[in-house]
């Protein structure tokens, strides 16, 4: 199983839900020459922000192209994600936008209204699966109401299912949309039950759990130590008996819009910085071309070394989060270029990786000798795809091969402007003043919570998710469906760890370690309690890093009872958290991190379970209650997604001689004219 890096949205971190909240009264903040509308929708869970490019026309017109064509590609796979999701899922996004576009009956009515805030959700979610809780979503009406759509819609635009006539393919969307107990649920971590069977992505078909670990462990040499990722860049079915492969590459499977990836990135290679940048793309091209993944190892090796370069990319089939056993990669993309400000704080870190790594907590066993090759940047996102869009990340560490890591390096980049955007949202939530009752506590989140924020995510990306290492003939998907839950939480309690370490005063990155304290503070808030909001009555938790998140606080909290480190207490009628000695605290983190580090180095998969399950997933359901009534009567919604800019090319004479951004305000007409430019696949692949 490939390692987890990425921190989904601001949310995975402790200050995740404040820099999601809402602002109860305008979104509009001056940006100093213009006022610019931050958040410009909201539905459901959900509100649509934007994003701005900081310093983007002070590029050259050479670079400027280089984003524009990285950008065309990282919009052109848009299919893969939708269908990678569930196999139905083109299907019912064809047949809910040609409602949209053709329906000629009341579009005022409470039901029609109700038939968008589904139709946005799915767009939201790249499928009709939540994209955190991975449950399918139910729309708010009837499936009577749906054929009256269907009878007022243009028949002759709806798409037929390859082997159905439009009855049955008619049929098939209803059952897909209205029938809560058919693909359920997108990503099933339920260990009582086949992780295979009962996911419904389109990762595997016809085979079982047992039959996919059985495929995949005959292919592994224990021996190796330069695996490739088996498994990373196809489906795996079974046909007339026999398991195979479909690889996806140009001439297989997704190969239509892999062909249009390709297309746009050989544009792209004249505008490169540099050689090695041109050679980059050019083995990403010849990956995905053959679909050979030791191309895709030396493409990895190719990026890492490339520190040198203003502009970057991520393009490619890359985190295994969708998967429940961790070896399918869903399709992504990000196009940024580098803020060269703010990137000397993670410059700092990288220079003294080696510090932390010899002073970390864990056994020396698991310490690397030498680490080699961190490097870690601040970006501005210029364009998001695939599972990045509309939800994003604000840290990304990668590659996820453990030996490439090991041997070459990582590197690690924050978000800068999606960070800012997520900020200038939060300013007015008024979520600090509900869940902290103590004055001090508040001054100390308002004071420090922003600064505290951007190190834990630096900590996390650039250091903690490069740190430790295997012990030789530990397999990296040793872990399985906690693989996921337990590397996040690895990174997590190494950024907590150092976060109240006076190397980071001495380093000049914190000011104090009262800083330290707000993200201790707010971490613990968090994962105890606020984090409840999202949860549906009666649910455990599954997503990975929200398990993650109670995991790390739960298990602080039960170990720290006898010293009373934390304490949970009531105030008329509410309960809120104190943090009684910090410094106690700091030492539970170390001790957590020291044995994360052990499951993980060691292969440890029944301790790796037996801490997730026994403090990462039980949700206490009367605190539940009270914190979503708590976070209800704020108005909020807990999830956020973007908007892209969209870059327009000006041409003269057929050549691009500039790019502009354009900064659109409408989701709906983003989603519809992606869907019209960026098809490319069929609705069965």
């Amino acid at each position: 199983m490939l390692i987890f890096k990425k921190t989904i949205a601001l949310m995975i971190t402790c200050a995740g839900l404040m820099a999601a909240c809402q602002q109860k009264n305008s979104s509009k903040v001056s940006d100093g020459t213009d006022t610019f509308e931050w958040k410009v929708d909201q539905f459901a869970d959900i509100k649509i922000l934007r994003y701005q490019i900081p310093e983007f026309e002070k590029l050259s017109q050479k670079q400027k192209i280089f984003l524009y064509y990285l950008s065309e590609a990282a919009l052109s796979g848009r299919d893969i994600i939708w269908d990678q999701n569930c196999k139905y899922n083109l299907l019912i996004r064809h047949y809910l936008e040609n409602i949209y576009r053709t329906y000629k009956g009341d579009r005022e009515s409470e039901n029609f209204k109700q038939f968008l805030v589904y139709l946005k959700r799915v767009w939201f979610s790249n499928g009709i699966h939540h994209h955190y809780a991975t449950d399918k979503i139910q729309p708010g009406f009837s499936q009577a109401y749906f054929n009256e759509l269907i009878q007022g819609s243009d028949e002759t635009k709806f798409p037929v299912w390859p082997g159905m006539n439009p009855k049955t393919t008619l049929q098939l969307v209803e059952k897909v949309i209205f029938d809560p107990n058919f693909l359920s649920k997108r990503v099933n971590l339920d260990p009582t039950k086949d992780l295979v069977v009962h996911s419904a992505n389109n990762f595997y078909e016809g085979v079982t759990q047992h039959e996919a670990e059985e495929f995949y462990n005959r292919m592994k040499d224990p021996n190796d130590t330069t695996p490739i990722s088996y498994g990373l860049n196809s489906k795996l079915v079974k046909k007339n008996g026999k398991i195979t492969e479909e690889v996806w590459k140009s001439g297989g499977m997704y190969g239509k819009a892999i062909d249009q990836i390709i297309y746009w990135l050989e544009k792209a290679i004249p505008y490169a910085e540099n050689e090695h940048q041109q050679k980059v793309i050019r083995l990403l091209i010849q990956y995905y071309k053959t679909g050979d993944l030791k191309v895709w190892d030396e493409y990895n090796i190719a990026w890492v070394e490339d520190t040198h370069s203003l502009i970057d990319f991520v393009n490619g089939f890359i985190e295994v989060y969708g998967d429940p056993l961790g070896l399918k990669a869903s399709w992504e993309a990000l196009v940024n270029f580098k803020n060269l400000e703010a990137t000397r704080r993670t410059e700092i870190l990288s220079a003294n990786a080696q510090w932390f790594e010899d002073h970390s907590p864990i056994d020396s066993r698991f310490k690397k000798k030498n680490v080699t090759g961190v490097s870690a940047k601040v970006i501005n996102a210029v364009q998001l795809g695939g599972e990045l869009y509309p939800a994003t990340a604000i840290g990304i560490n990668l590659p996820n091969a453990d030996w490439i890591r090991k041997e070459h390096g990582s590197k690690s980049v924050t978000l800068e402007n999606i960070t800012y955007a997520y900020d200038q949202v939060s300013m007015r939530s008024g979520l600090y003043d509900e869940f902290i009752e103590n004055e001090n506590d508040l001054q100390l989140i308002r004071q420090y919570k922003s600064l505290s924020d951007n190190l834990h995510t630096d900590l996390h990306e650039c250091l903690g998710h490069g740190s430790g290492q295997l012990l030789p003939g530990v397999a990296s998907d040793a872990l399985k469906n906690y693989q996921s839950t337990l590397e996040e939480a690895r990174a997590d309690l190494f950024a907590l760890y150092y976060m109240m370490d006076k190397k980071m005063v001495e380093l000049g990155i914190l000011p104090t370690l009262e800083a330290a304290k707000a993200e201790y503070f707010y971490q613990i808030l968090n994962g105890l309690m606020i984090q409840l909001c999202r949860i549906e009555p009666g649910k455990n938790l599954e997503e990975a890093h929200m398990r993650n998140r109670q995991l790390i606080a739960r298990w602080c909290y039960e170990k720290g009872k006898s010293d009373n480190v934390i304490e949970m207490y009531q105030k008329n009628g509410k309960t809120y958290i104190r943090i009684n000695n910090y410094e106690k605290l700091r030492q539970l983190f170390g001790q957590l991190l020291a044995e994360v580090q052990r499951i993980k180095s060691e292969g440890d998969y029944n301790a790796g379970k037996n801490l997730v399950e026994t403090y990462g997933v039980i949700v206490d359901q009367k605190l539940r209650d009270e914190v979503a009534t708590r976070y209800q009567k704020l108005n909020l919604a807990p999830y956020s997604g973007f908007i892209n800019p969209t870059l327009t090319p000006v041409e003269k004479d057929g050549q691009i001689v500039d790019v502009k951004v354009v900064y659109p305000k409408d989701y709906i007409q983003q989603m519809l004219h992606y869907s019209e430019k960026y098809s490319f696949l069929p609705i069965e692949n």
